[in-house]
């Protein structure tokens, strides 16, 4: 998702704990597996709501990364 979506104010300025993260992550594959099986039984009609709330958490996932600053970590010597 484009910096140009996020309002000015949040930019740069928000932060999800590490576990919100996580959680979404983890509910993102479970889906994502329920879509595939809907698909294979050729029952694709019935996967659109998964693929609702996937988009949602998605979206959701992209404008945090993108109002997030960005840490520069030293590499390990």
């Amino acid at each position: 998702m484009s910096l140009i979506f996020v309002p000015e104010k949040i930019r740069g300025k928000m932060h999800l704990p590490e576990d919100t993260v996580q959680r979404l992550l983890d509910e993102n594959d479970q889906l994502i597996r329920c879509i595939v099986e809907y698909q294979n039984k050729g029952r694709a009609a019935e996967c659109s709501q998964y693929q609702q709330v996937l988009h949602r958490n998605l979206i959701f996932l992209a404008t945090v990364a993108d109002a997030t600053p960005n840490y520069v970590t030293k590499p390990a010597v």
